[in-house]
């Protein structure tokens, strides 16, 4: 099936490693031309050696903190001045840490708003512009399934990134006349390092093995097994694509079927 996005340029932030990884490479194998961000400026560059040999695109990689607004805005800069238009943006960052609702103090707060909300407003912000111009455009955002159903210890997660789902309510209905399509994704467990920090976290406080753990997650979805990057980013890709065009302001969870309301 041809997803109309051959030449399209694409920001994928936070893409050094796991589902934002998966995505550029997903992306790339499309034929878009790609900007890629992370703080991991050695994984970065691997992640970009990997795009330019695999598929002989174009990549723009540069180190940025997206939890910064200044330097999301410099990002992106650098994004319209190397390729003079921005057709996607998928904004991506690490989860915050899993804490008790009274062990997290108003400093953890804070940087939990400014990794997984603020750094949406900001590239929503500076990528918008671009895409009025040629009207046409594409914002996705990567949340987690605890959007539509609060998980256990991650009470940061739940109650931040929840706001990201009204801002893309809001922006699709804003700038849908525009051409400009803005949908959420939700991944369930999902094998990245963050599963890894979560799995080995709850082994270690409930005294528990590790495969015990994983095998509660399991046990959870209606497929009997854990996600994998690339699954999570076919659906980004498709959202992306001129096949998705009819889809604006909805989240689509890809959690094996763990949540389980209608």
């Amino acid at each position: 099936m041809d997803l109309g996005l051959k030449d399209r340029v694409a920001i994928v932030a936070a893409s050094s490693q796991g589902i934002g990884k998966a995505t550029a490479l997903a992306f790339a194998a499309e034929g878009c031309k790609l900007a890629i961000c992370a703080r991991n400026c050695d994984a970065l560059r691997r992640v970009a050696e990997q795009i330019e040999g695999r598929h002989g695109t174009e990549v723009l990689a540069q180190v940025a903190d997206v939890s910064d607004p200044q330097a999301v805005k410099r990002f992106v800069a650098a994004v319209g001045e190397r390729f003079g238009r921005i057709d996607i943006c998928v904004t991506n960052a690490g989860g915050p840490p899993a804490k008790q609702f009274l062990e997290i103090d108003s400093d953890l707060w804070r940087k939990a708003f400014d990794l997984n909300l603020l750094s949406v407003i900001s590239f929503a912000r500076e990528v918008i512009p671009w895409m009025q111009k040629q009207k046409w455009g594409r914002i996705i955002t990567v949340t987690s399934r605890s959007t539509r159903q609060p998980l256990p210890n991650l009470i940061l997660s739940n109650t931040i990134r929840t706001g990201v789902l009204g801002l893309v309510r809001s922006l699709a209905n804003d700038f849908g006349r525009d051409g400009i399509l803005v949908n959420n994704v939700g991944p369930g467990a999902t094998r990245t390092e963050r599963f890894e920090q979560i799995t080995s976290g709850r082994a270690q406080a409930s005294g528990r093995s590790k495969e015990e753990v994983i095998a509660d997650f399991v046990n959870d979805t209606a497929t009997g097994r854990i996600g994998e990057p690339e699954e999570v980013a076919q659906t980004i890709v498709w959202l992306a694509s001129e096949r998705a065009n009819s889809i604006t302001g909805q989240t689509i969870l890809t959690d094996h079927g763990s949540y389980r309301g209608l």
